[in-house]
């Protein structure tokens, strides 16, 4: 643990969610010391029509009922996805559901969309709205209910609730932990749910403005056929952008902390060669024709910067945070801009890619 910050080491003292409900009321409560912001205006970029300071994100799954999206932008982050949050409430998986690989640097988790509900996601998104909130571009992702049958429905309803309120929506279809949610990748599943979270946005959009771009999120557990068929989907239906991944149910080999056997969605280091190849090859099927938010194991510069040269357009990152705090998001918008720099990209939008064009 000797590349942790003392202030990890003294949150790893609690129990693994013990210390994220921590780090969220000190982040509610401004108690949390926020780090000297680090601007450079060679990371600003323009993805659908919107402007973001730096193409590093929050990925949905920290501030899972939109309590503290400013204080996170006021981290460095370029943009903040809050969520996944479910129509209901509902308490999610029993505990112990969170677990930290240590020696890993990763992090499994089984939570099962615990939420507080869409009323409560909604209100706290208003408000932010009502009081002009830190300047940032902020996501909404929506997933569905455990006890749904219908699962596109509840997208359907998340859909329309936030459709108003968010620059940017996410549906989640990728979790491995509410069962039967990751059969919703297959084409049919898909391609339904798509089309009629599509026509919820269009009809949610307060007139006179521009619908917000619609993403879906998809696991990095799929294989060559699956990718082609979602690709195809994500084409032909209109759907805005792409979130590749999710956590996955493998275990790569080597894994050291004892707790790597334990059941639920690895993240963190380990998974980002996996997620990197799953980018990768989505980037390839829709010819660079859907803008792409590449997330799992980012904990560096050179991370993202590897997510941007396969073929994202922005990065998202949660799991690295548990072991290298605030801190880390300004050092890696430090080693990404020295690095678009050391490899002559004017633009982060130049370096998009560029492994696919060798």
């Amino acid at each position: 643990m000797n590349d942790i910050p003392w202030s990890q080491r003294l949150l790893h003292r609690l129990e693994p969610e013990a210390a994220h409900l921590a780090a969220i009321s000190a982040l509610r409560l401004g108690l949390a010391p926020m780090p000297s912001p680090y601007e450079d205006p060679l990371l600003a970029t323009r993805v659908w029509g919107l402007a973001f300071a730096s193409p590093i994100g929050l990925a949905a799954g920290f501030d899972k009922d939109a309590e503290v999206i400013d204080p996170m932008l006021r981290a460095g982050f370029g943009f903040v996805e809050a969520g996944s949050v479910t129509p209901k409430p509902q308490p999610g998986n029993p505990k112990p559901r969170l677990y930290r690989l240590t020696e890993d640097r990763g992090v499994i988790n089984r939570f099962g969309f615990n939420s507080q509900g869409i009323d409560v996601y909604v209100a706290r998104l208003r408000a932010r709205c009502r009081a002009g909130g830190e300047r940032g571009i902020v996501g909404a992702n929506v997933g569905k209910n455990k006890e749904t049958l219908d699962g596109a429905a509840d997208y359907v309803i998340g859909i329309r609730a936030v459709a108003g309120l968010a620059d940017y929506l996410v549906c989640n279809i990728s979790s491995p932990n509410t069962p039967g949610l990751r059969g919703m990748q297959a084409r049919a599943p898909i391609e339904d749910l798509l089309q009629r979270v599509i026509e919820a946005r269009r009809d949610a959009t307060p007139a006179g403005r521009r619908p917000p771009p619609l993403l879906a999120k998809v696991g990095p557990d799929l294989d060559a056929q699956q990718v082609q068929d979602i690709a195809e989907v994500a084409l032909a239906t209109g759907v805005d952008g792409l979130i590749i991944g999710n956590t996955t149910i493998e275990r790569p080999p080597g894994l050291a902390s004892r707790e790597a056997a334990e059941e639920g969605g690895l993240s963190g280091a380990p998974l980002l060669p996996r997620a990197n190849a799953c980018l990768a090859a989505f980037a390839r099927a829709t010819e660079g024709r859907l803008p792409i938010i590449g997330c799992g194991g980012v904990s560096s510069g050179a991370d993202a910067y590897s997510k941007i040269r396969a073929g994202a357009s922005l990065v998202q990152l949660y799991s690295a945070l548990v072991f290298y705090g605030l801190p880390l998001v300004n050092q890696i918008k430090r080693e990404l801009a020295a690095l678009l720099r050391r490899d002559g990209f004017a633009s982060v939008a130049e370096a998009v890619g560029a492994d696919l064009r060798r």
